[in-house]
């Protein structure tokens, strides 16, 4: 990850696609570690059918995909190509979104599990709608930005796709902080004024609802830094060294993959089509389960 000035593919200008030799290791690592995180949640999602949390799948696969472009930039330094860079540029960047998507569908399916519609601060049935669009939003924008990083051709048309890159991260800045601040308004209702259900539901729905605010935070605090990235501009501080993507990106999402591995929804939350009663009855057995061993 030593900082270095390459002289790859670039604009007549002299723009670099990157400001460092991209590290095969490191690339490598992370490859492996979203690959066998994405195989497990196919598994846990073919299984429990959660098809809510087929973006999150999705966005592991983008994870994966995206540093594997990054392995091969990093056999091509310092002639750097198009493709590889604009691959992992893009999906790097889109699949903390699409974990987003999930995590808000996550949120109205446990509301209605505690009985608590009349305790959330925005109706349950507008709750997945509202996050979800405007995480769409985000996912097209980045996605926009990024496909007119691939066909710029002037430094100048690469910098209005990194402009419509930065309006989407603020778009998905926009949408984590008022969905942090609904959740929190419902913990805070449904802790003070319980319902019979979470009195009496033998699920961990409490922990579920930190785990929630934690994967949210982590992914806030990810999207701010690629904001503050871009900002910056390609030259700037943060872009021109790599060890930040992995320590402000690649490390926080893969905490928060893994962090789903072991409190996936389907513990508390059953398929679309299942009942609260076969989501309660799973969780129980597996505790009966564990207590017997």
């Amino acid at each position: 990850m030593a900082e270095q000035q390459p002289t790859g593919d670039d604009f007549d200008s002299g723009f670099e696609f990157y400001h460092y030799d991209p590290s095969l290791p490191a690339a490598l690592i992370f490859v492996v570690i979203f690959a066998v995180s994405s195989a497990i949640h196919g598994y846990q999602l073919v299984k429990h059918r959660t098809w809510y949390f087929i973006p999150f799948f999705l966005g592991g696969i983008c994870e994966a995909l995206g540093y594997g472009g990054r392995i091969i930039s990093s056999t091509e330094t310092p002639l750097w190509t198009m493709g590889p860079y604009v691959l992992q540029t893009i999906l790097i960047l889109i699949a903390a979104a699409m974990f987003a998507a999930s995590i808000y569908m996550v949120l109205g399916r446990l509301v209605r599990l505690l009985e608590a519609e009349h305790l959330a601060f925005i109706p349950v049935r507008w709750t997945s709608k509202i996050f979800v669009t405007a995480d769409v939003i985000s996912i097209l924008m980045q996605g926009a930005g990024g496909a007119m990083l691939a066909i710029a051709e002037t430094p100048d048309a690469f910098k209005t796709g990194e402009n419509i890159i930065i309006g989407g991260l603020f778009v998905q800045l926009a949408g984590f902080g008022v969905f942090i601040a609904v959740a929190g308004v419902f913990y805070a209702r449904i802790t003070k004024n319980p319902t019979r259900a979470a009195d009496t539901v033998d699920v961990p729905w409490r922990s579920f609802l930190w785990v929630m605010f934690g994967s949210t935070a982590l992914i806030l605090f990810r999207s701010l830094f690629r904001l503050i990235e871009y900002l910056q501009g390609n030259d700037g501080y943060l872009m021109s060294r790599e060890v930040f993507l992995y320590i402000f990106d690649a490390i926080l999402m893969m905490i928060v993959m893994v962090l789903y591995n072991f409190y996936h929804p389907s513990r508390i939350i059953a398929s679309s089509k299942g009942t609260k009663k076969d989501a309660f009855q799973s969780v129980y057995s597996s505790e009966v389960e564990l207590q017997t061993v």
